[in-house]
């Protein structure tokens, strides 16, 4: 799998983990196309997953986040007016944009853009054009249901 392929993959199925196991698939063994054992860190492909990994996370169109189980999770752009609608199910740190950034020192650090500073305009609009059985349907069976 490519970057492009793993962006299209987040798009196809709307929401992904990246490596943890839950509800919905795991980004990093669409990646290598194979369930991963352990850490993928440790996996032969680890630094082919951590390039595809990045390019996922820093397309525009793909919010990274701790949607499911605090866990991190990928959104595509899709799906956030359908989020946006139903946000007050979500404890507003579980829908903080989560941006890796390097420091002058060369770590990286994870910093969290709140809810909803990182939405679009657009995408405020369009989730009020929605009702929440629609944006409940669009998001899938992983959510919680009333």
């Amino acid at each position: 799998m490519t970057a492009d392929e793993a962006i299209e993959y987040v798009r196809h199925h709307g929401v992904v983990l990246v490596s943890a196991r839950g509800v919905v698939p795991r980004l990093t063994e669409a990646i290598v196309g194979a369930p991963i054992k352990g850490g993928w860190w440790g996996h032969p492909q680890g630094r082919r997953i951590f390039a595809i990994l990045q390019a996922a996370s820093d397309c525009k169109d793909i919010l990274t986040c701790r949607l499911i189980d605090g866990k991190l999770t990928l959104v595509h752009r899709r799906l956030w007016p359908a989020l946006t609608r139903v946000a007050i199910r979500f404890p507003a740190d579980r829908i903080s944009q989560v941006r890796d950034v390097h420091t002058a020192t060369g770590r990286h650090k994870s910093v969290e853009v709140p809810f909803p500073d990182w939405l679009p305009a657009k995408v405020i609009e369009e989730s009020s054009e929605l009702s929440e059985a629609q944006a409940l349907a669009e998001l899938g069976s992983w959510v919680e249901r009333p």
